[in-house]
């Protein structure tokens, strides 16, 4: 497999040491690997000078695959418009599992940053039980916090307990927001709104890992001071080495090819 690298952030850097060998220009290349989410404004690359369009017009038309993750819906139809071959790494099982645990092991290091108390015996919530979800808990559980989990699903739900998690309907939420001292937002829907955010004790620190819009009311809680980040791109930032491998042992995978580059 003939690679060209795209993007700057460090994930990408590693990536490009990763695939030393097999790098070349972009003229050569049969795979075009690009950042993480691949565009944010639809315009540019993310991390990268270079524009979509431009990228568009480079690749069309030469049987070149192009490798991203998190692709807008709208760039998404304007690369098939072109007929370019894409794969969106976030829509594999095996990548969004790996990149899962990146993101908990990366939010649970910026709580501890955030907030001059231990972990342990902390009350923690979790809103949203999906695979990030299901992750922080379980990472969470080592450090000894009182963990509660929000979901929808009666079948979370039965997890949730099962897995020996506190566990929180939405429409309960409120009764426990004022005892929690972290609480980590995975739903890129708005949960906790200006009345929830109310309840909310002053020592609290929110850190949501949701892509926009996020699921809180940022203005309102840097209104209030309370401490809050919306931190995004977690595996690129805390562990860019781990997340580079991620990429390549799972686009081999999809490619069908063994880590020496043969076909099965």
């Amino acid at each position: 497999m003939k690679v060209y690298i795209i993007g700057e952030d460090k994930r990408t850097q590693n990536l490009r040491e990763i695939y030393q060998n097999e790098s070349v220009d972009l003229s050569e290349a049969n795979v075009v690997i690009c950042p993480i989410p691949f565009s944010k404004n639809g315009n540019i690359i993310n991390n990268s000078n270079v524009y979509v369009d431009s990228l568009i017009e480079s690749i069309k038309g030469t049987n070149k695959i192009l490798v991203s993750g998190a692709i807008r819906k709208d760039v998404m139809e304007k690369l098939k418009e072109n007929n370019i071959d894409v794969i969106d790494l976030m829509n594999y099982e095996e990548f969004s599992i790996k990149n899962a645990a990146a993101t908990s092991e990366g939010a649970i290091k910026k709580a501890i940053e955030m907030t001059d108390f231990t972990l342990n015996n902390s009350n923690i919530l979790i809103l949203g039980f999906g695979r990030i979800g299901k992750c922080l808990a379980r990472n969470l559980s080592g450090f000894g916090a009182n963990i509660y989990c929000e979901a929808r699903k009666k079948r979370d739900i039965a997890l949730i307990r099962t897995m020996g998690y506190n566990d929180v309907e939405l429409k309960d939420i409120k009764s426990i927001l004022p005892k929690m001292d972290i609480i980590f937002n995975t739903v890129p829907s708005i949960i906790l709104d200006k009345e929830k955010i109310d309840l909310l004790k002053k020592s609290v620190c929110v850190i949501d890992l949701a892509s926009a819009p996020g699921g809180v009311d940022f203005e309102y809680l840097y209104q209030k001071r309370i401490n809050t980040s919306w931190y995004l791109a977690i595996p690129s930032k805390d562990s860019p080495y781990t997340a580079a491998l991620y990429i390549k042992e799972t686009l081999e995978n999809i490619l069908g090819e063994d880590d020496n580059g043969r076909k099965d």
